[in-house]
């Protein structure tokens, strides 16, 4: 039976006044309205400077222009953040979160605390980052990793879950180094501030958290550098090995690439799940605009911020990889995250 030619206009009129609609509320919905940005880190540190750089800009670049606050939420080694984000926090689009980037591989190795699924996040976006690196006070008189397998460090660290304690246990178990991690403090900068008083020597962490609060250990070359995690080396530290080159066969290596992987999300935000797939895309166009934005990049470039943004359905497979990754290779990530 054909469909008469009043039928089809009707049906596309009715078609069109939906889109309009669905339109015009994704174009009201934030209007009025505040986003929260819960960060899994304390104040101070770079995690907390760049959530605060997005809420101060983002905005703008969402329909409705809304204002947006930041909120720390440190604990159980980013646990608490991440439970939260997954379990409590509005699935409308109202609260998003920026995570230490160990929050995934945690899931898969560890487990302690875990009641979230990364895979299941709506991750929106990542501003990049630097490498991580495994470093320490010269005056500790610990210079080279021959030296550090027979001499202890002791290493600040916020929790088992954080990039601050997994890679120091990595190479203990995998390397033969004797790091001796002390778990409790509330935040990467209470760490820093740790290392200043002499309570601890040494502790991992990325380069941007160096750079942004802590420059002159660098220009005073006071730090000494054993090992960096990521993809490739940065261009600061080319003498300084990756983790996976560390490797003596394959098979380590592939577990160390694994354990690697946090470096590759920079600072990675999310949206939790239940977040609509079209306010989730308003939010990764919010915010990548937001990174591009002149008065954003030159604020980041003044606290010494790198800036490499990464998209959100990159960020979302680089988690699914690891959240998926083989069993066997996972099981060997395990014993030496031990």
């Amino acid at each position: 039976m054909s469909v008469s030619r009043s039928s089809r206009i009707v049906a596309l009129t009715v078609f069109a006044a939906a889109f309009a609609g669905t339109a015009a509320a994704q174009e009201d919905f934030y209007k009025g309205k505040t986003i929260t940005i819960v960060t899994s880190t304390g104040p101070g540190g770079v995690y907390d400077l760049v959530a605060r750089l997005t809420a101060r800009h983002m905005g703008k670049y969402l329909a409705g222009s809304p204002n947006l606050v930041v909120v720390n939420m440190p604990g159980a080694g980013n646990m608490l953040a991440a439970n939260y984000m997954y379990e409590v926090a509005p699935k409308d689009g109202t609260s998003i979160a920026v995570f230490n980037n160990a929050v995934p591989l945690n899931q898969v190795v560890d487990g302690r605390g875990v009641r979230f699924d990364a895979s299941k996040f709506n991750w929106i976006g990542s501003t990049g980052g630097r490498n991580e690196a495994v470093f320490a006070f010269r005056t500790a008189g610990v210079l080279t990793l021959e030296v550090l397998r027979n001499r202890e460090l002791i290493v600040g660290s916020t929790g088992p879950g954080s990039s601050i304690a997994i890679y120091p246990t990595v190479m203990n178990n995998m390397l033969g180094t004797k790091f001796r991690i002390v778990n409790g403090y509330k935040s990467s900068t209470e760490v820093f501030l740790a290392m200043e008083r002499g309570e601890v020597n040494a502790r991992s962490g990325s380069l941007a958290s160096i750079s942004s609060g802590f420059q002159k250990w660098l220009d005073d070359e006071r730090l000494v550098f054993f090992a960096q995690v990521g993809s490739r080396r940065d261009k600061d530290l080319p003498d300084v090995p990756l983790l996976t080159e560390l490797a003596r066969n394959e098979e380590e290596r592939r577990v160390l690439a694994l354990i690697s992987s946090p470096a590759e999300l920079g600072q990675p935000y999310l949206a939790p799940p239940g977040v609509s797939s079209a306010r989730v895309q308003q939010l990764r166009e919010g915010f990548s605009k937001s990174l591009r934005d002149s008065e954003f990049v030159s604020e980041a470039r003044r606290a010494q911020v790198d800036l490499d943004p990464i998209s959100g359905e990159s960020i979302a497979k680089i988690v699914h990889d690891v959240v998926h990754a083989p069993e066997h290779v996972v099981a060997a990530a395990r014993i030496a995250l031990k």
